[in-house]
């Protein structure tokens, strides 16, 4: 039983009001809130969360104060504190929440779970195994935090035309409103069309649908039909705000999305999603309700090169996003991996003797 290796037991009250200036971290079920002066508990120390947000466990190395929100091991019975909080990571406290008639989870009923647990020393072997496939994760999210801000700094230089490449390099840029590209005939912008979690289950398939939403690259789901095979723009139109770039395939596009066709013999898709993307980060839009097609119209006016320092641009950005993606994606990696080892390392199916 979970309660013959440690003992769990509930913060401590601390209101904002009561807070003193100080190093101590104060750690509620979501994590590391703020500081205080004073250090109910000596470190290292696991805390997950009692109630409110429920399911995550953090390993304190430091002095900290448990939030009355959250359970910490109190008594750790001889164990290694890493592992334990790797052991209790594989716990689905949400199996447990309300099990007592409260919202979230009690400790009693935590302490009578199953786990396994071995001696000393092979929890100490698993721990440096798991602690190094860690170390390899934060190094990850670093490079992926540097490359990024590399990427940002980049377009600053190559959409500004403050670093001129390609061919055209030297030549002089144009500035236009996305209505004046309308006006010329080089763009076109519309809205998707309404497309519910019904017409989904009616026809299931693996076409994209672009939405509103600016994670999992605006994808809001799959379908068995499509609207468009061709390169495009999309935007968010009722949230965030962001413009993707579309390479040509089939997908739909919603009636939150945007869409914006380009006459690509004077204007390159990679490089105007880039340049409006730029834009939309240092404007200051209430997006929820002003990123209609005539808005972005008028609000967007944007810096255009000729085609051949375009497509230069959009190649170095795009060898940079590939560059990300790939990184991302060894990242992805590495966490499956990690997941497999701590289910075979910590339910005893392999063992580090």
């Amino acid at each position: 039983m979970l309660g013959e290796i440690v003992t769990l037991q509930r913060g401590f009250d601390l209101p904002k009001r009561n807070w003193k200036s100080g190093n101590v971290p104060i750690v509620s079920s979501s994590g590391v809130i703020g500081t205080h002066n004073q250090a109910p508990i000596t470190g290292p120390g696991v805390v997950t969360g009692r109630y409110g947000t429920i399911g995550q466990v953090f390993f304190i190395n430091e002095d900290f104060w448990p939030h009355n929100t959250t359970l910490f091991v109190s008594d750790f019975k001889g164990n290694n504190p890493l592992f334990i909080s790797f052991l209790l990571k594989t716990i689905d406290f949400h199996t447990y929440s309300g099990k007592s008639g409260v919202p979230g989870v009690n400790r009693n009923d935590l302490h009578e779970i199953t786990v396994q647990c071995p001696p000393l020393k092979e929890q100490e072997a698993i721990t440096a195994v798991l602690s190094d496939t860690d170390n390899l994760l934060a190094a990850l999210d670093r490079l992926i935090a540097k490359k990024r801000d590399v990427k940002t700094a980049v377009m600053q230089q190559l959409l500004t035309g403050e670093v001129r490449v390609g061919e055209g390099g030297n030549g002089r840029w144009e500035t236009a409103t996305i209505e004046d590209l309308e006006k010329s005939g080089l763009a076109r912008l519309s809205r998707g069309k309404v497309i519910s979690k019904q017409d989904i289950a009616r026809v299931p398939g693996d076409f994209p649908i672009y939405s509103s939403s600016v994670k999992n690259d605006g994808v809001f789901g799959h379908y068995g039909e499509f609207m468009f095979d061709e390169e495009m723009i999309t935007w968010s139109v009722d949230g965030g705000g962001h413009f993707f770039y579309r390479p040509k395939h089939k997908f739909s596009v919603t009636n939150v999305c945007g869409y914006m066709r380009l006459d690509n013999s004077k204007l390159d898709y990679r490089f105007l999603a880039a340049q409006l993307q730029l834009l939309h980060s240092r404007l200051n839009f209430d997006y929820q309700t002003k990123a209609h097609p005539s808005v972005i119209r008028k609000a967007y006016t944007i810096s255009i090169p000729n085609l051949d320092e375009q497509r230069a641009i959009a190649t170095i950005l795009s060898d940079m996003d590939a560059e990300i993606a790939a990184l991302e994606a060894r990242r992805a990696k590495t966490q499956a991996i990690k997941q497999g080892m701590m289910q075979e390392l910590l339910t005893g199916r392999t063992r580090l003797l």
